[in-house]
């Protein structure tokens, strides 16, 4: 019995091991998310491609702190999100064409089918770990700052 467990506990930690490191494999860059609370560094992956946008962080039993992903639309529109085989908590910012947040939807639950809507016309969606949004102080008309989007004037 004890030799099942210890094979059942080690196929997990391999798991959660290979997990991380497919996300670590992607390439991370950094954006910039700006506060009352000051300017907060999240190393992001960039969902830019239909597969990558429809993946997103599905199937991940974990992300670091201090890190995301960053999903670019194409184009400003309405923007609807799941979590689908979402296996960790997560905050959603939804963020316009020039980089400023309008909405923040916080600790949408794992696995849920429920959708969340932008509430309006947007580009991008940072996703973060539940619970950051309220450690960073991010609210609607804070800025997020990444060279796929366009500094504003």
């Amino acid at each position: 019995m004890s030799r099942k467990i210890l094979t059942l506990g080690l196929a997990g930690a391999v798991c959660l091991v290979a997990g991380y490191f497919a996300y670590a494999a992607n390439s991370l860059s950094t954006a910039v998310l700006t506060t009352d609370t000051g300017k907060h560094e999240i190393a992001v992956e960039v969902a830019d491609t239909p597969e990558t946008r429809a993946t997103g962080l599905m199937n991940r039993p974990s992300m670091p702190e201090d890190h995301g992903m960053l999903f670019d639309f194409d184009e400003n529109r309405d923007v609807t999100m799941w979590m689908k085989n979402t296996l960790i908590p997560l905050d959603m910012l939804f963020i316009d064409e020039t980089g400023k947040v309008t909405r923040v939807s916080t600790n949408a639950q794992p696995l849920s089918l429920a959708t969340i809507p932008s509430g309006g016309p947007v580009r991008y969606v940072l996703e973060i770990n539940g619970g950051a949004a309220a450690r960073y102080g991010v609210k609607a008309g804070d800025r997020l700052a990444h060279p796929i989007i366009p500094a504003a004037n």
